[in-house]
């Protein structure tokens, strides 16, 4: 593979610039590059393709023999390029070769092959944007799982992570390693790689990248989940159930109701305290959306509990809850086999659990927003109350049961009396 220098303009009668050039055979075309040097056409060495008058002391020697010494470096970066791809056994492709000459002569920040200091500044700069709307401490977290996927992906290919090989081969790549060593699925993936794309978006606005590969990436079709919801009867079997012997259980009980009768987020009513009650309401800034208020009204249950603890919830981790919450459900008796079907990559794989393996602190939210809607309630009136700003996510959280179904078609699809005398 031969390189070589040709003049942007050879008839032209001042300087033109001087372009670095050498044809790759595997994709049938040509990389091309400028150098930056000019010189005027009837000073350069057509045969030997450089500079000619390149002895003596004058000052256009000395000028040629700067140029010429600039050339070098073109031409030994190149050889020692191919050389080392060659030795990695990795695909030679002009796109690749182009991204490492920018970064070699300074057309781009040399900190872009240093990915994950990249990432960390990334991070740093979101985590003190307290002006954006999305960087709630969960978008936070979420980046942080991303950045953490992403050195995984790393390690599991042996080989670090450059901007300037971001490209639909790598994505495959990636996507590949989240479907099959993750277990992803369509959901978490599409999530993963939209939070990937905002990065390499920043990256490329930031000057740490040029590459625009990614805005081609498309993420897998978001799934439709079959997540269950609980009907207002079992809200309330589980609020009377006899926990008292066990006071972790009891706690992880009452604040799971709490977040039945509220459809707030655990994030969210974990930390309500008595200056949040005002007039009938519980009033809090969503820590999703620090911008956001949420106004909430009491009912029975939210007041009973809220006063049990003397307006100070419990205190408890999301994961210690979601674990808590099992177990309460176990005791409860709710064993029944249900069906949860997902999507990884283009296979669709069954899974059957004992329905309080599939209890956590978001199926209050869910179960809220199901048992509301049940009721006729209008969804703009639970949107306020749940800090939904868009009808589609929320739809999302409507999980009528089997029973909910039958009741809703015998109630429009019902024969009069007379219609029934006729059919017995």
């Amino acid at each position: 593979m031969r390189s070589t220098f040709n003049l942007k303009e050879p008839n032209k009668s001042g300087e033109t610039l001087i372009l670095f050039s050498a044809y790759f055979k595997n994709e049938g075309r040509k990389f091309v590059y400028s150098t930056g040097e000019t010189i005027i056409p009837e000073q350069w060495d057509f045969e030997n393709r450089q500079p000619n008058n390149l002895n003596g002391r004058s000052e256009v020697a000395n000028r040629h023999r700067a140029i010429k010494r600039q050339l070098d470096r073109y031409s030994n970066f190149f050889s020692d390029t191919i050389q080392n791809y060659k030795l990695a056994n990795r695909e030679i492709i002009i796109s690749d070769i182009k991204d490492d000459f920018d970064i070699e002569f300074k057309r781009t920040k040399s900190i872009s092959s240093k990915f994950f200091e990249v990432y960390e500044i990334f991070l740093t700069e979101k985590k003190n944007d307290y002006t954006a709307d999305a960087n709630s401490q969960t978008t936070i977290k979420r980046y942080e799982y991303n950045k953490k996927l992403l050195f995984q992906f790393q390690e599991h290919r042996n080989k670090k992570i450059h901007f300037n090989q971001i490209d639909k081969s790598f994505y495959n790549s990636f996507v590949d390693f989240c479907i099959t060593e993750k277990k992803h699925s369509a959901n978490t993936l599409r999530r993963n790689v939209g939070l990937f794309k905002t990065f390499l978006y920043w990256a490329l606005e930031s000057g740490h990248t040029y590459k625009t590969d990614f805005q081609k990436f498309k993420a897998p079709k978001s799934q439709q989940t079959d997540e269950v919801a609980l009907t207002l009867d079992q809200v309330q079997e589980v609020f009377e159930f006899d926990l008292s012997n066990n006071l972790r259980l009891e706690k992880v009980r009452d604040m799971f109701v709490f977040g039945c009768a509220t459809g707030m987020r655990i994030s969210n009513y974990s930390k309500v305290e008595r200056k949040d009650i005002q007039n009938g309401f519980i009033k809090v800034r969503d820590k999703k959306n620090i911008d956001k208020t949420l106004e909430i009204p009491l009912n029975d249950f939210s007041v009973y509990i809220l006063k049990k603890y003397d307006y100070k919830l419990p205190n408890i981790s999301n994961q210690k809850f979601n674990d808590y919450i099992k177990e309460v459900f176990q005791l409860l008796g709710y064993d029944e086999n249900v069906k949860k079907t997902i999507r990884i990559g283009k296979e669709l794989i069954e899974q059957i659990n004992p329905l309080h393996e599939r209890i956590s602190s978001h199926t209050a939210r869910r179960s809220f927003i199901t048992i509301m809607k049940n009721k006729k309630i209008p969804d703009k009136v639970i949107m306020s109350y749940t800090g939904h700003r868009s009808l589609e996510v929320f739809n999302k959280y409507y999980k009528p049961n089997n029973d909910d179904k039958k009741n809703f078609m015998q109630t429009v699809w019902k024969m009069n009396d007379t219609q029934l005398k006729k059919v017995n």
